[in-house]
């Protein structure tokens, strides 16, 4: 058979149009990197704006007593594989690793006792109140209470949205308060009765209704969809910011951070999009080494020059967090619901300490101690180095790497208005707490302050992003990313926002509607 051979001519006509199409991303972020390397791959004339100094977004790195530590995000879930991915095609070399051990605990149970996470569980939720890890967390009298969900009669089952509600009612407090309530607090920043049970586990309600108890829908769900893995880089998250970063520089995207957006108008066919610049301004050769965690010694992408006060674009990417997002696209959208207020996010603090523990190195409590709400002053805690092997390495014998977080739906954080060296002293006793061992010598520490936006899996967040996500794609070649829209996570964040740039950019070359 012959070969078909495609016509040069549409071809090189789809090329150059690729290169005359201009497209802004708003926001440095893991979302607006991707979505700006999605339309920077195929030829298109891309620039990136983002407000703070560096790029990355929750996504960062700090360096003390000689360790480089990730800050933020620390890994992946491999659930669609879009990090993966991600990962293959502009970071091939990097190596990909699984935690040694992702073990779970609670602490903060009566007595100041803490017991490992039982195994069969779906968000703490037990499959088997009878199993004697979840009677060593709940006592016998929760464990009485909790039988009682499997005899509940099925008229009441299948429609509740809270996930508080549909634990305490089915099973009792107690297992909402010692079982669910540490991890959605530590994981989410949210209580209980916040959580949107159609968002966190989309088929525990269909479950419930067809097994008859929670704890059989908890069953029913373990065994019918296994949990994702968890994957991470050696070396650490950071490399994959600066990865993207390079490939987008190679492919002559420009980088300007130190650069706010300040308003967006619709010009004709086109956009512009004005800018605020502070000073002095990032280049993206300092922004590159930001993202790496160099010093600045070493070869690195050549800079940019400062940026304009205004860019022309074709397409704008909206990848900030909600606030934000509203603020640049509300004139521009005609939607009166896209205004709407914004709920406060979460202040939460974490102090990353290095310590000199050796009784820390068998992990006693695994790598994540989750702690019952009220019963300390931290949320929860990340053993690293118990979860990292090549941290570990890095770190030393004896020296290990905690990640303690303040902070949550209820209270503000514990070390707000203390001084850096009065937060140190409280995180490492909150962490002897939590890990039951004394935690004294504190090699070096940092510390991390966040606002934690209210993400999907609050109840009613999702509609809200979901139409205001319908209110954008009205507006000509706009969308919007990020985790306010897509759900926590970079497995969430990476997937939509190649999914959203693939509109755009379909949109702005072959012309026809870019609307979801």
């Amino acid at each position: 058979m012959d070969a078909v051979t495609v016509p040069a001519e549409p071809f090189q006509e789809l090329v150059s149009h690729a290169r005359e199409t201009r497209v802004v991303v708003v926001g440095g972020g893991i979302a607006g990197l991707v979505a700006a390397w999605e339309c920077a791959k195929v030829g298109m004339a891309v620039t990136v704006v983002e407000a703070s100094p560096r790029l990355g977004g929750m996504i960062g790195t700090a360096e003390t007593s000689g360790l480089r530590l990730d800050v933020g995000a620390t890994c992946w879930s491999t659930r669609g594989g879009a990090v993966r991915r991600l990962v293959d095609e502009v970071l091939p070399d990097a190596v990909v690793v699984r935690p040694r051990d992702d073990s779970a605990w609670i602490a903060g149970l009566p007595k100041g006792a803490a017991a490992p996470l039982p195994h069969d569980t779906l968000l703490g939720i037990p499959a088997n109140p009878w199993d004697e890890g979840v009677r060593r967390i709940i006592g016998w009298g929760g464990t009485w209470r909790a039988y009682l969900d499997r005899l509940r009669p099925p008229l009441t089952i299948g429609s509740e949205r809270s996930l508080g509600r549909l634990v305490a009612g089915r099973m009792g407090d107690k297992v909402r308060d010692r079982l669910v309530a540490p991890l959605s607090v530590d994981r989410f920043g949210l209580a209980p009765d916040d959580v949107d049970v159609e968002v966190v586990a989309p088929g525990l309600n269909p479950a419930l209704t067809r097994t008859g108890s929670l704890g059989g829908a908890v069953a029913d769900l373990l065994t019918d969809a296994p949990g994702a893995a968890i994957e991470g880089l050696d070396g650490g998250m950071p490399q994959l910011v600066a990865a993207l970063h390079a490939s987008l520089v190679e492919r002559g995207a420009v980088v300007h951070t130190g650069a706010s957006v300040t308003g967006l108008v619709r010009d004709g066919e086109a956009w512009t999009v004005t800018l605020a610049v502070a000073e002095p301004v990032e280049t993206s050769e300092t922004a590159f080494r930001q993202a790496q965690g160099t010093d600045g010694q070493g070869a690195g992408p050549q800079a940019a020059d400062p940026a304009p006060t205004g860019l022309a674009a074709d397409a704008v990417i909206v990848a900030t967090d909600e606030a934000a997002a509203r603020a640049v696209l509300g004139p521009v959208v005609a939607d009166s619901a896209f205004g709407a207020v914004v709920p406060a996010g979460i202040s939460r603090e974490v102090v990353t300490l290095v310590v000199d523990a050796p009784a820390l190195d068998a992990a006693p409590r695994g790598a994540h101690v989750h702690a019952v709400p009220g019963s300390g002053r931290a949320t929860g805690l990340v053993h690293e180095t118990a979860r990292w092997e090549w941290l570990a390495r890095d770190a030393g014998t004896g020296r290990h790497v905690l990640r303690v977080a303040f902070g949550g739906p209820d209270a503000s954080p514990a070390t707000a208005g203390l001084a850096d060296t009065d937060a140190f002293v409280l995180a490492a006793g909150e962490a002897s707490t939590l890990l039951g061992v004394p935690v004294e010598r504190i090699v070096a520490a940092h510390r991390d302050r966040f606002t934690l936006v209210p993400p999907v899996s609050a109840r009613g967040q999702r509609q809200r992003a979901a139409a205001a996500r319908a209110a954008v794609a009205k507006a000509p070649g706009v969308a919007v990313v990020g985790a306010w829209v897509a759900g926590s996570g970079l497995a969430q964040v990476v997937a939509d926002a190649h999914a959203e740039a693939d509109r755009v950019r379909r949109g702005a070359l072959w012309g026809g509607e870019t609307h979801a």
